[in-house]
């Protein structure tokens, strides 16, 4: 198998140097990767005339209007050769001075790969605020070996902590992410470039935190309309009752991951009181049980709690914090804590973060987007609390043998002895 043979190569480096996405020994099952090569392209994308809501002028009480230029990473499934080099991603996060702090990471993907047969379920990835799509290639390149052509879009926020800053990505993300998808839908459906084999009626809409703000509201949740002044008037006609507030709905969404999605800005929710019930695709929300950026309780739990239109499941990893949605820190932002907080949580191995994301992202989707009805049995767990499962070690049963779920074990379906601990796993129906 290419995938096999690729990260086998990989390992030879050492064990810190292994691509975010190719998950650690102790990964519950559904985290390896899948059977497919994966592939890597890079191209822009410009919508006219966008007002720019940092350019505000206070005095004519105006917003000037730009082109507004996203450049976008795809992930696709690809037959890709064996000794063909993979790809370094290279980015930059703001660092606690204010200056860029550069990164690079190693992934998978070939650049330029071949797209490998068959029509696969087109994803959306919103970064946070501040991020970079490359700082989540191990669910980007781990989907895209399973079959889904992912795109990453990325936003040019402002420095993360300038002054004013927040007011870009709040006002952008939900605008950038309905044109995103509007384009390459029409793409897929003209079977252009790396979107040639995406299938548009199976869209999936995953963020992490400010992401996860723009994913939920383009999935539908209605923005309250005290966002239209605070955002200057970009936001204003696309609040709930908004002339174009069905303009942010992005169609054919087939499910939603929300990862640490922000909800609250300026001591308020984004969406109007009934905001969340416009979501009704199929929504998996994942948390750290101690956010103390975006919250739990009330936080994410409560977004939670509002899509009651949606069937919709609340992983939580208890005492995880924020920083669950991006890979391992990479060796050159290990040196200051400012730069490590970026990427690692101060409990959890992000390792093992990353491990249990991916199997229960790849669960819900294979379950909600590509109608493969046996991931249920792990996503209907027999305990919401994952201490609470028990299943005795049998003789000679190997160490790393995977929970087969009820009736012999009510440890978590496809999890290792020992290592289902600290989770928990709620779910609600639509009504």
């Amino acid at each position: 198998m290419v995938v096999a043979a690729l990260a086998a190569a990989v390992f030879t480096a050492p064990a810190l140097a292994a691509p975010p996405s190719v998950p650690g020994i102790d990964a519950p099952q559904l985290a390896a990767l899948g059977p497919f090569g994966v592939g890597v392209e890079s191209l822009t994308l410009t919508q006219a005339g966008q007002p720019d809501v940092l350019a505000y002028d206070p005095a004519k009480k105006s917003l000037p209007l730009r082109d507004r230029v996203l450049s976008i990473d795809v992930w696709y499934p690809a037959a890709t050769a064996a000794k063909a080099a993979p790809v370094i991603y290279d980015g930059a996060l703001t660092g606690e001075d204010g200056k860029d702090v550069p990164f690079t990471t190693l992934g998978i993907a070939i650049r330029g790969a071949a797209p490998g047969a068959g029509s696969f379920p087109l994803v959306i990835l919103a970064h946070g605020y501040g991020g970079t799509p490359v700082a989540m290639s191990w669910l980007a390149e781990n989907l895209a070996s399973k079959g889904y052509v992912v795109v990453g879009p990325r936003f040019r926020d402002p420095p993360y902590g300038d002054a004013g800053g927040l007011l870009g990505p709040l006002a952008r993300r939900p605008l950038d992410i309905a044109f995103l998808a509007a384009e390459v839908q029409a793409r897929a459906r003209g079977r252009q470039g790396p979107f040639a084999t995406a299938d548009p009626q199976r869209t999936v809409l995953i963020g992490y935190s400010m992401g996860g703000y723009g994913v939920l509201t383009a999935a539908g949740a209605a923005l309250d309309p005290r966002l239209g002044p605070l955002t200057h008037g970009a936001l204003g006609p696309y609040v709930a009752g908004g002339p174009q507030a069905a303009a942010l709905k992005v169609k054919n969404v087939a499910a939603v991951v929300a990862i640490s999605p922000a909800g609250f800005f300026s001591g308020g929710e984004a969406w109007s009181e009934a905001g969340l019930s416009g979501v009704t695709a199929p929504t998996l929300f994942i948390v750290g049980g101690q956010d103390r950026i975006v919250g739990y309780d009330p936080g994410v739990k409560t977004l939670w709690d509002q899509a009651v239109h949606a069937p919709r499941y609340l992983l939580t990893l208890d005492n995880a914090g924020h920083s669950i949605g991006m890979n391992g820190a990479p060796e050159t932002m290990r040196g200051r804590l400012w730069d490590l907080d970026w990427w690692e949580d101060a409990v959890w191995r992000k390792e093992r973060v990353i491990g249990v994301q991916l199997h229960f992202i790849t669960a819900f989707l294979d379950r909600y987007v590509k109608g493969e009805a046996a991931d249920a049995a792990f996503l209907d767990v027999p305990t919401p609390l994952s201490n609470d499962g028990a299943w005795p070690v049998k003789p000679g049963e190997p160490h790393a043998a995977f929970s087969p779920g009820p009736p012999v074990s009510t440890v978590w379906k496809g999890f290792q002895h020992a290592h289902s601990a600290g989770l928990e796993l709620r779910y609600a129906p639509a009504r």
